[in-house]
């Protein structure tokens, strides 16, 4: 989403999911090929596919949804709201659709709860560092210093008699890249249920929401594989049972830019201007809402492994898998039973107790 738009091809790469068979339900009949497309949007392959006899006819439905939300979203886009809103920065409230309102009051809500791991003001930074676009570059420190002025949370206003969002300085910018895939994602599975698709997934680049039981079997979940975050082994490091869930990922090997053999992947900390330093190569949130599984990657990839373990074993319906960048896992308590370990991934499942 131009600032926000490539979030990425890569990500689809994280979440593979196991398909298969058929099975007759009381409510519906589940054919044994899906009905499937995919398209290029947002800087990302969206694919989905649904397996109710009769219901290819909702794909287009679920497409169009996306559009049109993106249309509203994306910066530097005719007509998108946001950008509205971060030309008026400084001048005046910019009243807001239903689509984006809801959106944005998530996201403020994340950068208030997040302890500064979130930010939606994170504009100023993201634009001037532009990693995953051809003019990317590792700013000046005058620059970046310069930036960090304009990010702060607490200068977005938002009215909600009137639904206006007001950044208070000139030169503020929103950033909603680390939340809007994931409130897309709920918004397309809204649209499925309300057309009576029972058994379906969708996945936007990586977001991936698994509706309903997996066809192979009666009331049985979907497997769905967690990738290596490091593309260049291509291999799955274990999987999870999933149904009516989402699983969205964050990883520092999703875009980066390389500089003097260094290397800055893309989830910045709003308090510094430069991307986490931590363990973390990837953390993979399983959660009932896609746009709470977007928010709290970002935010729990900023905390480190030790500090987002028990943040997440805090919070209802959420769990967590953690990829570090020394090749081993740490689950959460809701998944340690569940997760399946690839014997041949070269992974080891780590003891949380053992991290300073």
């Amino acid at each position: 989403m131009s600032k926000t738009h490539k979030i990425v091809v890569g990500l689809s790469l994280f979440l593979v999911l196991g398909l298969t068979a058929c099975n007759k339900k009381e409510e519906a009949v589940i054919n044994k090929e899906a009905y499937s497309d995919q398209q290029f949007l947002m800087g990302t392959y969206v694919k989905m596919q649904i397996y109710d006899d009769g219901k290819e006819a909702v794909l287009k439905k679920g497409f169009d949804r996306v559009k049109e939300l993106a249309d509203k979203i994306t910066v530097n886009e005719p007509g998108s709201e946001v950008d509205k809103i971060n030309e008026q920065a400084g001048i005046k409230p910019v009243k807001v659709s239903d689509d984006v309102y809801p959106l944005i009051k998530k996201a403020y809500q994340y950068s208030v709860e997040s302890d500064d791991g979130f930010d939606l003001s994170i504009g100023p930074i993201t634009q001037l560092w532009h990693i995953g676009f051809d003019d990317a570059r590792k700013p000046e420190q005058s620059e970046i210093d310069e930036a960090l002025k304009l990010v702060k949370h607490e200068q977005v206003i938002l009215d909600d008699d009137e639904q206006t969002v007001f950044l208070e300085k000139k030169g503020m910018e929103l950033d909603l890249g680390a939340i809007a895939k994931g409130y897309i994602t709920d918004e397309v599975v809204k649209v499925f249920k309300a057309n009576d698709v029972t058994t379906a997934i969708v996945d936007l680049g990586g977001n991936v929401y698994v509706l309903g039981h997996s066809p192979r079997k009666e009331n049985s979940d979907w497997k769905v594989g967690i990738q290596d975050p490091n593309q260049a082994r291509n291999t799955i490091v274990g999987s999870v049972p999933a149904s009516n869930k989402s699983l969205v990922t964050s990883g520092i090997y999703e875009r980066n830019l390389k500089v003097n053999g260094e290397t800055f992947h893309h989830l910045f900390n709003p308090k510094t201007g430069y991307p986490f330093d931590n363990e973390i190569a990837g953390v993979t949130i399983i959660s009932k809402e896609s746009i709470d599984g977007d928010g709290l990657s970002t935010a729990i990839f900023s905390m480190g492994v030790k500090e987002g373990m028990a943040h997440v074993n805090q919070l209802k319906n959420v769990d967590a898998i953690f990829v570090t960048r020394d090749d081993k896992l740490y689950l959460s308590s809701g998944v340690k039973e569940t997760f399946e370990l690839n014997e041949e991934s070269g992974y080891e499942i780590g003891d949380i107790r053992d991290l300073k």
